[in-house]
């Protein structure tokens, strides 16, 4: 799915999810809360979610400048921000 164009918020959750695999083969997304702290659940370090962020920002077009990186939080934290900034 990466460099597809994203048109709704099933599609963006599972690109979501789909680079986070790379970064946390070993997660069952199945059970990863929307609204749950991705890093916490997924012991995710700062230097592997940074990788996450500029993953999405090729995959989706939507610049994530750093001073936004606290909004992303959760997987719905993540499709309300990028939803409301596509190209």
């Amino acid at each position: 799915m990466i460099g597809k164009q994203i048109f709704n918020r099933d599609e963006l959750k599972r690109l979501i999810f789909e680079l986070l695999a790379d970064i946390a083969p070993e997660a069952d997304f199945d059970t990863l809360g929307l609204d749950e702290d991705i890093r916490l659940d997924l012991d995710i370090d700062s230097f592997d979610f940074l990788n996450f962020l500029i993953g999405l920002n090729e995959a989706t077009g939507v610049d994530i400048p750093e001073a936004d990186y606290g909004q992303l939080v959760t997987t719905n934290d993540i499709c309300d921000y990028i939803l409301a900034r596509m190209p």
